[in-house]
């Protein structure tokens, strides 16, 4: 890790278009924390970590995000409301005006890279208007040695300005925010937001198309462990599924939070050197690894602080959507380097709002297939603007808004690894038991770290499974330390007739949801979906 001072390296930005800025390179934490200070952009907490607020964007923004359309893209990319082309010659304009835009400002610019197997590296330049998120920056990617800052040459640049707001009109965008990733320039632009996730996922879609074309690895959007037997756990899971709470198990070693990419050598990679956790409703009795890791060095985003500075981490007002990043090494419990071997467990995790899917249940192989292109989970009230009742929310791999390449790609290439692995795929229900959201309850945190303890420890091998009627899961009759009667979804309700029709409710969503993937899914595929 780098000594916490400036390196003495003159960086010049010219090439880049940026010129006269007063660069500030390779700042350490300290420094940026305190240049944030001065410039009243931050506020320091109780426990010493920094808190920023993101100002109008909070979140990323999905419809803002573009792909540049040429020779490198145009017959690989699934083209969409996920993937929306921007135009090459738009692109090399609105970056000319991002360029002349961070001109004879002070900037600040960091050297980093992605991918802790040396085999995958990928070298980035970030350069940032505000010193916080290049401070993000230090805590999310990897931090090379000192030593390799003498001839680091960059693969990708992220160039980053919240500030500058593009005209729609003019530049070919939808709003004034944009986030346009240029593979064949190697370029992530991101302009007009300052919300910090998006330097973070900007890099990750890049390594969703270039891991599966180049390297035939699967970039995942999941969590994982090491045990201390050397058997790695996967945990996918979109936000607010326990992903990042999960995967922080005080007996096994963190590989990361949330990126990750599964080799032909089949290990297991993380690619970032950071955590970005949601903290709402934190606390430390649930959650200590990450309550203990917001100290000096980690970010706030977002949260409200009390007049004491402490955090109070029940308030949304600003958004629910709080987060704080983090360097991995202010977690004790760490794998270093950030691989792992021998993968026998993947988990999907899923928050049911409406208290059909069981607690955990053993899929086959079409089954994983067909839940991980679904990725679903439920939106559930408060969450956006709008929502009032549950929603179904589904997100192809887990991971949507990131994927460049169509689902089914991922998925097969999962399906092959699973059976190479022998890996054992569970879906494990973290959401409500006992009826939907507002009648029954959420799972208790223990009963669900129980039943994963059950999977790793291979205390589920032995025991009988039910299969689901509807969704033809296979649910276990028993399992260690948790009560066999909400082992079966429908025997925690009062109704059962009412069970049976949001059963098949939410049945037809899944199958509503998998229409747009079915001409491109082979026929193993398809068969993993519900069965009625």
């Amino acid at each position: 890790m780098l000594a916490n001072k400036q390196i003495t390296k003159s960086i010049s930005l010219e090439k880049y278009g940026i010129n006269r800025a007063t660069t500030h390179y390779q700042l350490s934490p300290e420094e940026l924390h305190q240049i944030t200070l001065d410039n009243d952009q931050g506020v320091e907490a109780a426990t010493g970590a920094l808190a920023v607020n993101t100002g109008e964007f909070t979140g990323r923004s999905p419809k803002d995000r573009f792909l540049v359309k040429d020779e490198e893209t145009v017959d690989r990319v699934w083209w969409g409301d996920i993937n929306i082309p921007f135009d090459s010659e738009k692109f090399d304009a609105l970056y000319n005006k991002v360029a002349a835009y961070l001109s004879e400002k002070d900037v600040y610019v960091r050297d980093s890279y992605a991918c802790s197997d040396e085999n995958y590296r990928l070298n980035i330049r970030v350069i940032n208007e505000y010193p916080w998120s290049n401070l993000f920056a230090y805590n999310m990617f990897l931090r090379p040695e000192e030593s390799e800052l003498e001839n680091f040459k960059e693969d990708w640049i992220v160039l980053n300005a919240p500030g500058f707001k593009s005209d729609p009109e003019l530049d070919g965008t939808r709003q004034p925010n944009f986030s346009i990733l240029n593979f064949s320039k190697k370029i992530a632009l991101i302009g007009g937001s300052a919300y910090t996730g998006e330097i973070k996922k900007g890099i990750f879609s890049a390594l969703n198309f270039i891991l599966p074309v180049h390297h035939n690895t699967l970039p995942m959007h999941c969590s994982a462990n090491i045990g201390e037997d050397g058997d790695t756990a996967i945990f996918f899971g979109l936000s607010g599924t326990g992903k990042t709470t999960l995967s922080a198990d005080p007996d096994r070693k963190l590989i990361g939070d949330d990126e990750h990419g599964w080799t032909k050598e089949n290990t297991i990679f993380n690619f970032e050197g950071g955590c970005y956790a949601k903290v709402i409703n934190l606390s430390e009795e649930n959650e200590p690894d990450i309550f203990n890791a917001i100290k000096p060095g980690a970010i706030l985003e977002n949260v409200v602080l009390t007049k004491d500075g402490d955090v109070d981490f029940a308030d949304t007002s600003i958004t629910p959507n709080t987060r704080v990043s983090y360097p991995l090494d202010h977690i004790k419990n760490i794998a270093k380097p950030s691989i792992g071997k021998n993968p026998k467990n993947i988990f999907f995790l899923t928050a049911d709002a409406f208290g059909v899917l069981p607690p955990i249940s053993k899929l086959t192989p079409a089954q994983a297939a067909y839940h991980f292109m679904s990725g679903y989970t439920a939106k559930v009230a408060g969450t956006e603007a709008g929502v009032n009742e549950p929603q179904p929310n589904f997100s192809a791999c887990f991971g949507a808004p990131f994927m460049p390449l169509h689902p089914a790609e991922y998925a097969e290439m999962l399906s092959k690894k699973m059976k190479d692995s022998n890996v054992d795929v569970w879906l494990v229900n973290t959401g409500w038991t006992g009826g939907a959201y507002r009648t029954g309850n959420r799972m208790k945190l223990k009963y669900t770290r129980s039943m994963i303890n059950a999977a790793l420890h291979g205390k589920l091998s032995d025991v009988t499974y039910t299969q689901h009627p509807i969704f033809g899961l296979h649910m276990p009759t028993e399992c260690e330390n948790v009560p066999s009667e909400i082992l079966n979804p429908k025997s925690t309700w009062a109704n059962k007739e009412a069970y049976d029709a949001k059963a098949m409710e939410l049945a037809n969503s899944f199958k509503n949801n998998f229409k747009k993937y079915e001409d491109n899914s082979n026929k193993e595929i398809l068969s993993g979906g519900p069965i009625v």
